[in-house]
């Protein structure tokens, strides 16, 4: 069992995401092989979780359960015992076409439990598609990450988990630095973090800065007890004139604030522990 005492804390490496093209940074791993590959780099150091998208392959963004499926192979080969997250979200898909691959039963999935602005859109989240999401999620005994972009998504979270459309306990993720979206504000995360632990008591929490702001609400997180997410799909530098030589280099820096910190990095094992997910596949 998981000293208490220790907090170990758990590295989710998004490794793709559906924006950044290797125009912007050479080294965004795009085919399955350099997914997996930049996978493993990132889970020998140190990451215990993999956000998963899918690219055709000009690098268009594809929801395929075809693509998934090989991804999946690849990781569960290589990166044995690294719990993989699926994304659902709706840059990669329309409608029920998000949740398509879900069937491949990953660890974990992403799911959006409302509405936002975006840079350049609405990111929309109907009632009726979360629903069904998160049906599919316990139909394919899959836990859910929440993704919250605003306070009302971590309500309408407490809700979903309340009236059973979701049945593992979620784990809840900040997301900050989305433009026209929540600004990264540490009264705004102080109060995410209040409220997930007086609406979702026995949730785990981690958050993810987007651009610039990578580092920043990653040390939030860490210095506050929460996990953290880092990785290309939300970050490509590793300062304003440095271009990520990887993913892996990202994640050497939420090390390194863990070290600050004196906070353990959480090992796969521990991570399914903390996360109540099967030991391994």
């Amino acid at each position: 069992m998981i000293n208490k005492n220790e907090n170990p804390c758990i590295i989710c490496v998004a490794i793709t995401g559906s924006v950044p093209r290797k125009e912007n940074n050479p080294n965004l791993p795009i085919s399955i092989n350099e997914q997996v590959e930049s996978a493993q780099e990132s889970f020998e150091l140190g990451a215990t979780i993999v956000h998963c998208h899918v690219r055709n392959d000009d690098e268009s963004t594809s929801s395929s359960p075809e693509r998934f499926a090989l991804l999946l192979e690849g990781l569960r080969k290589f990166c044995p015992g690294m719990i993989v997250q699926f994304s659902t979200g709706g840059r990669s898909g329309s409608g029920k076409e998000r949740g398509g691959m879900l069937h491949l039963k990953p660890d974990m999935a992403s799911l959006t439990v409302g509405s936002n602005n975006f840079p350049n859109r609405v990111y929309e989240n109907p009632p009726d598609l979360i629903h069904w999401l998160a049906s599919e999620m316990i139909k394919y005994n899959i836990k859910p990450e929440i993704e919250a972009f605003d306070l009302s998504h971590i309500h309408q979270a407490s809700n979903l988990f309340k009236t059973k459309k979701i049945l593992k306990n979620p784990y809840v993720q900040f997301v900050m630095g989305v433009k026209n979206a929540m600004p990264v504000d540490k009264d705004v995360f102080d109060y995410y973090v209040k409220t997930v632990n007086r609406l979702l008591p026995e949730s785990e929490w981690c958050a993810a800065g987007i651009g610039k702001f990578q580092k920043v609400v990653n040390e939030w997180s860490i210095k506050n007890g929460g996990h953290v997410r880092t990785g290309l799909e939300d970050n490509i530098r590793l300062d304003e004139n440095t271009l990520a030589p990887s993913n892996a280099a990202l994640v050497k820096i939420s090390i390194d604030l863990c070290e600050k910190y004196d906070r353990p990095v959480a090992s796969y094992i521990e991570a399914r522990e903390i996360l109540d997910l099967a030991p391994s596949y």
